[in-house]
């Protein structure tokens, strides 16, 4: 079993969830008892210091709703990741504080990861969260370019998808800033997919990364860094399983850049 946060969060659900119960069914009527003898009536002091439920228990029944809250809204709805890597620039900075959509790809049990409800399936383009194959208990985030069944090639720093070139659209160079500005003068250019573009940043004077040619799995994705010469991706370890999706990325609600500190016109940003 992971250690991870959802972990923690259903532990503490399950435990101050416990403890109430317990109070409420066993502990409770026994102390209502005491109090009527310790009391007898005639002493209501007594009696409500008898009746007070020990601390334990008046902290369960304090946090067991807010415990309760942050597990549905992070297992099901919306959790929040930090970009700590370039691997997406130029769509997303190191530093930038993200949105998940839990629910797009289905609702999932947390910790187990089983899907219970299917609602959807990630898109060409999307930008997912999802746990890297090598070690499940680490987040990562790319952007899907290969569906189950697809023929997915990469030659001369070109993607292709059952045998046509996606498109690439030169927009010049690219400026980057605070922790990006080590991709200064690397090409910006618009990829092409049935949903719209995106930006991508390539590197001219690197020779490619991996090169070649696979098709993808049922059940799994292809995806790839959207700063195409300094990421790790599916050329590197292979495709994701369907399992290891979290959600779909869809805002930058804050950044923070040590080298710039807050950029104001990310906060709020669309991710496409």
């Amino acid at each position: 079993m992971r250690f991870d946060f959802p972990t923690v969060m259903v532990l503490l659900v399950l435990v101050s969830g416990v403890i109430w119960i317990f109070d409420a069914i066993i502990l409770a009527p026994r102390r209502r008892v005491a109090a009527e003898r310790a009391g007898d009536g005639s002493d209501s002091r007594l009696e409500t210091e008898v009746l007070h439920p020990p601390k334990i228990v008046e902290y369960a029944r304090s946090f067991f709703p807010v415990f309760l809250i942050v597990l549905v809204l992070r297992s099901f709805v919306i959790e929040p990741f930090r970009i700590p890597s370039g691997s997406m620039m130029p769509t997303l900075l190191i530093g930038d504080f993200i949105l998940v959509n839990k629910f797009t790809y289905g609702i999932r049990l947390p910790v187990s990861d089983k899907k219970i409800i299917d609602i959807g399936e990630p898109k060409r383009g999307d930008v997912v969260v999802f746990r890297y194959p090598e070690d499940p208990s680490t987040p990562f985030i790319k952007r899907v370019v290969g569906l189950p069944g697809d023929r997915i090639g990469y030659y001369d720093k070109v993607l292709s998808v059952n045998g046509e070139a996606v498109e690439q659209e030169v927009l010049g160079p690219y400026v980057g800033t605070g922790s990006g500005s080590n991709m200064t003068g690397a090409s910006l250019r618009a990829e092409y997919f049935e949903a719209g573009p995106h930006d991508i940043l390539v590197q001219s004077g690197i020779p490619p990364m991996r090169e070649g040619e696979m098709i993808v799995p049922d059940g799994h994705y292809f995806v790839l860094g959207d700063n195409r010469d300094n990421s790790r991706d599916s050329r590197y370890w292979g495709t994701v399983p369907d399992g290891h999706l979290i959600g779909k990325a869809f805002r930058v609600w804050m950044n923070w850049d040590w080298g710039e500190g807050i950029i104001w016109d990310r906060i709020g940003m669309a991710i496409h």
